[in-house]
C-alpha cells in the first residue's frame, strides 16, 4: 500500500505573502474541483482493482487470492478516504456518499454471524436476515425475491425499511464479506473468514455460490458508484456545478463546511470520540479488517489536500493550483501560520496512532477500557482535530465568510447524552 506523509507547516501555510496579489477565488474553486475529480478517478481505479481481485478469489478460492482481495480492499481505501474531504459542504456528494461508505452495519443482514451476535434487535427487524442463506425475504409485509443475488437486489436492500444500519453495499459490506466478523473484541486479531467460504467444491458455512455472487455484485456496484462520483466532478457534473454556479464566497463556504464537518463532528466525534467513550470496537470504522488507523489518517491527508490545493495521485503525478491556504495567507498570515501548525499537530497525532497500530496494537486494542496508553493515543487525535477545527473557523473569519454550520456530535457537544 502506498502511504503519503503530510507536508510540513510551511507548505500548509501556502506560498502567498501579503505583498503578492490576492489569488483569484474562482481559481481556488477550480483547484478544489480538479483535485476532487482526480481523487475520485483514483478511487475508481482502486475499486476496479478490487473488483478484479474479487473475481479472481471467486474463480480460484484460496489463501493467496483471499489475501490479494483483502490487500486490494486496503489499497482502495487510500484514495477513497482522501475524497471524504469533499463531503458535507457539497450536497450532491453527501447524498451519494451513503451508497459507498455507510457504517456501522448490521452484518447479520448479509451473511452468517456468530451466535453471540444474537438474532433479534429492537431497532432492526432484519438484523439477522442473512440474505446469503435465504432466497426469499419478507420485508414490510411484502415478499422480496432474493433467488438471484445481483446489484439490483443490493440496491433494493440498502437501508431497507428506513434502517440506516441495513447496509447492503459499499466498502464495509465488502470488508465484511472478505474478513468476516472480528470476534476478538479489544483483543488482538481481525476477522478470519476462510477462503473456503467462497469455494463451491469445498464449501464452508454453506451457500458459497451465493456468497461469491454477493461479493462480486458488491464490488461491481462499487465501481459503478464511483463512476458516478467521477462524472459528478467532471465538467458539467452536479457537484462541480453546485460549487461554481454560485458566488465565490458560497463556493468557499462549501469547501470550509466540508473541512470543518469532517474534522469535527464526523471524524473527531462520531468515528473516534464515541468509540473511545464507550470503549467499543463495534464503533471502529474499519472494524472487520483492523484498517481503521490508516482510514482516519487518509481522511486527514484529504483535508490537507483541500487546504493546500495539492494532491499527489496514486501514479505520483500532482494536481495543484491556487488554494485556500494561499487566500488565507494573503488576508491574515498569522491565521495561516496557526492553521498550518494545527494541521501539522493533527498529522503528528495521526502518525503516532498509525505507528502504534503498525507495531502490533491495532486501533480496536487501543480502545480497550483500562488501556490508558492506548486511550491517550486516540484522545490526542481527537484533541488535535478539535484544535484544527477551531483554526478552520478562524480561516472562515479571516476570509470574511458568514459563520458556517459545521456538523457536531453528541460525543463532543453533549457527552452525557451518549449514555442516556
Amino acid at each position: 500500500m502506498k502511504h503519503f506523509v503530510l507536508a510540513g507547516a510551511m507548505m500548509l501555510a501556502g506560498t502567498t505573502t501579503m505583498a503578492d496579489a490576492a489569488p483569484d477565488p474562482a481559481a481556488v474553486l477550480d483547484t478544489y474541483a480538479n483535485i476532487a475529480q482526480a481523487t475520485y478517478e483514483d478511487a475508481l481505479a482502486g475499486a476496479q482493482a478490487l473488483d478484479a481481485a474479487a473475481h479472481a478469489l471467486v474463480a480460484e478460492p484460496g489463501g493467496a487470492t483471499l489475501a490479494a482481495a483483502r490487500q486490494a480492499r486496503r489499497e482502495s481505501r487510500v484514495s477513497y478516504q482522501q475524497s471524504e474531504a469533499f463531503r458535507f459542504g457539497n450536497p450532491a456528494v453527501d447524498d451519494w456518499e451513503g451508497l459507498v461508505n455507510a457504517w456501522p452495519l448490521d452484518e447479520g443482514l448479509i451473511d452468517y454471524v456468530d451466535a453471540g451476535y444474537g438474532d433479534t434487535s429492537d431497532e432492526n427487524p432484519y438484523y439477522a436476515a442473512n440474505v446469503v442463506a435465504h432466497t426469499e425475504l419478507r420485508i414490510g409485509g411484502a415478499d422480496i425475491d432474493a433467488s438471484t443475488i445481483d446489484a439490483a437486489l443490493l440496491e433494493q436492500l440498502q437501508e431497507i425499511d428506513g434502517v440506516e444500519s441495513n447496509v447492503s453495499r459499499g466498502y464495509h459490506a465488502i470488508e465484511f464479506l472478505l474478513w468476516g466478523q472480528d470476534l476478538n473484541g479489544t483483543g488482538a486479531g481481525a476477522g478470519a473468514r476462510p477462503a473456503s467460504d467462497f469455494d463451491t467444491a469445498n464449501c464452508t458455512h454453506g451457500n458459497c455460490d451465493r456468497r461469491a455472487a454477493y461479493l462480486t455484485a458488491a464490488t461491481a456496484l462499487l465501481v459503478a458508484d464511483l463512476e458516478d462520483a467521477v462524472a459528478m466532478w467532471s465538467q458539467g457534473g452536479a457537484a462541480r456545478t453546485d460549487l461554481t454556479d454560485g458566488t465565490a464566497e458560497e463556493g468557499l463556504a462549501m469547501i470550509l463546511t466540508g473541512l470543518g464537518s469532517l474534522s469535527y463532528g464526523e471524524l473527531a466525534g462520531e468515528r473516534i470520540q464515541l468509540g473511545l467513550m464507550l470503549h467499543d470496537p463495534e464503533e471502529e470504522h474499519d472494524c472487520f479488517s483492523d484498517n481503521t488507523a490508516w482510514s482516519h489518517y487518509y481522511d486527514q491527508v484529504g483535508m490537507q489536500n483541500v487546504l493546500t490545493g495539492r494532491y499527489v495521485r496514486t501514479d505520483g503525478s500532482i494536481v495543484e493550483g491556487p488554494s485556500v491556504a494561499d487566500l488565507v495567507a494573503h488576508e491574515d498570515f498569522d491565521v495561516a501560520h496557526a492553521t498550518a501548525l494545527a494541521f501539522a499537530n493533527t498529522d503528528a497525532a495521526m502518525m503516532t496512532m498509525v505507528r502504534v497500530s503498525e507495531a502490533g496494537k491495532r486501533y480496536d486494542q487501543m480502545l480497550a477500557e483500562g488501556d490508558d496508553a492506548g486511550n491517550r493515543v486516540i484522545q490526542d487525535v481527537v484533541d488535535a482535530l478539535k484544535a484544527q477545527t477551531t483554526q478552520i473557523e478562524q480561516v472562515v473569519a479571516a476570509l470574511g465568510l458568514e459563520t458556517l454550520a459545521i456538523e457536531g456530535s453528541d460525543s463532543l457537544d453533549d457527552p452525557d447524552a451518549v449514555f442516556q
